[in-house]
């Protein structure tokens, strides 16, 4: 047998056990507090030279110090609240002036530290907002500027580098009455970017962010850090330079520089834009990337057929109320389902409802007819040339059809052929966007209660944008 000595226990500070536990970088634990609700962690940092919390600017010189400590949330540490103190410094940044000295471990103008902050993100993309604010202990308008810091510093800021096919879809916020524009990315099959509002002037404003206009003279006086004045210019996609004043606005060098061809810009790239029938959107599109092709979604088209058949259905169910049928616009009444299903999803007594339809005869089933036509046009495997002459004889019907709202759909068509017809050859489609706006609806309805459509919008890049949240234990232990 062999003799196996008992290991001895070395007694540990409570401050070097809080260090372990904190796993906070560039912190000294000084002194440690137990209240009733809560364990108090003051810290010191190691650091001597003052960092802005707004930029890259550090000093070693120091305006003042504060009189009170400042304090962080932390994570829990069982069922007692942690928080973090520490008595900062105040330094003087030459681009935001007198400040108070930034934290590793926090971000700027954040009572919550980082992994605090990005727990609460990652609850607000997986859980519900009730199971969110019990977990954490804080009310749903502190997580909605958490959601703001957080979405902010993850969100890439070359995102909108190589955008080649994108989708351009809005969303409603705030009970309808409001918009949320956002662009989607066909290949990376993500939202890469959005803002509030809807049409031309969201458009502008996602152009203008993709390929921002250079600053006047008088903003380069003041910022002497930005880019020198521009010398040339590049044109529509990769071909030689051309004098300044020409083509778009894609590569700002000093006179003598080289250039390459691979540098133009980034509006420029952009081959296909899918999008529903507005014109907004398009002429935005045509205004900042003409040789973009704008393709029209088939979804929208079929949806506008739909629609022009329900406004049928209406109009009759109102005739035969004003001619004092009541049974039978009572019996019709219930046939809309019947009538707006696509015929492979109906039950049962909806097929028999419709057949009754057709067998009665009339405008209803006439309008049915001409529906089921222009979904037959999107059906698959057909080619871009019999889908051009399916269309062409769908409008000719339409013209004829004796029916406002299928006239109007026939109108409506024929201004956007063209557009349909590239969506066909391209093979793209807002099929996606319009499954990944199901998901935005749910988390819109779920960030009821922000005030700000950033809140929102940080939701949305959080959970349907190309971000990577982990949790704090994955990014201390990976």
């Amino acid at each position: 047998m062999f003799y196996v000595p008992e290991l001895e226990v070395l007694p540990m500070r409570v401050s070097t056990a809080f260090s372990r536990l904190l796993c906070l970088s560039g912190v000294w634990v000084r002194r440690v507090e137990f209240e009733p609700i809560q364990v108090v962690v003051t810290v010191a940092l190691r650091r001597y030279r003052l960092r802005c919390p707004k930029c890259s600017y550090s000093t070693r010189h120091r305006e003042s110090k504060q009189h009170h400590d400042s304090a962080w949330r932390h994570l829990d540490l069982g069922v007692w609240r942690l928080e973090i103190h520490a008595r900062l410094r105040r330094l003087r940044c030459p681009e935001h002036g007198a400040l108070v000295e930034g934290v590793p471990f926090a971000r700027d103008g954040a009572r919550f530290t980082r992994d605090f902050e990005n727990l609460v993100a990652w609850l607000v993309t997986k859980t519900d907002k009730t199971a969110t604010c019990r977990l954490t202990r804080i009310d749903w308008r502190t997580i909605g500027r958490i959601i703001e810091r957080v979405g902010g510093e993850l969100i890439d800021g070359d995102r909108l580098s190589d955008l080649f096919e994108i989708s351009i879809d809005e969303v409603a916020w705030r009970k309808g009455h409001r918009y949320l524009t956002l662009i989607g990315d066909h290949r990376r099959r993500c939202v890469v970017w959005g803002c509030e509002g809807k049409g031309q002037a969201a458009a502008d404003e996602f152009f203008a962010e993709l390929d921002p206009p250079p600053a006047n003279p008088s903003e380069r006086a003041k910022q002497p850090r930005q880019a020198p004045e521009p010398a040339i210019m590049v044109p529509f996609g990769p071909c030689p330079t051309v004098p300044a004043g020409h083509g778009i606005q894609g590569a700002w060098l000093e006179p003598g520089s080289e250039i390459e061809p691979a540098i133009f810009a980034r509006a420029n790239k952009l081959r296909a834009v899918s999008m529903d029938m507005g014109e907004g959107y398009a002429k935005s599109v045509r205004e900042h990337a003409p040789q973009a092709i704008i393709c029209i979604d088939n979804f929208h088209v079929v949806q506008l057929a739909t629609k022009a058949l329900d406004e049928v259905r209406r109009e009759h169910w109102n005739e035969l109320r004003h001619a004092g049928d009541i049974g039978a616009a009572k019996q019709f009444k219930d046939s809309r389902w019947s009538l707006l299903k696509n015929p492979a999803d109906l039950t049962e007594r909806q097929a028999n409802t419709l057949a009754r339809l057709h067998a009665a005869g009339g405008k209803v089933p006439r309008a049915w007819a001409m529906k089921e036509m222009v979904r037959a046009i999107f059906a698959p495997g057909l080619s871009v040339e019999t889908v051009a002459e399916l269309i062409d004889r769908l409008l000719a019907r339409l013209s004829r059809s004796r029916l406002k709202p299928f006239v109007r759909l026939g109108r409506t068509i024929r201004k956007h052929r063209d557009g349909i017809l590239a969506a066909r050859r391209l093979n793209l489609s807002n099929a996606r966007a319009e499954a990944m706006n199901n998901r935005v609806k749910l988390i819109v309805r779920r960030a009821y209660g922000f005030h700000s459509a950033n809140a929102a919008l940080a939701l949305v890049h959080l959970t349907c944008g190309p971000v990577t949240l982990t949790l704090p234990h994955e990014q201390a232990f990976a």
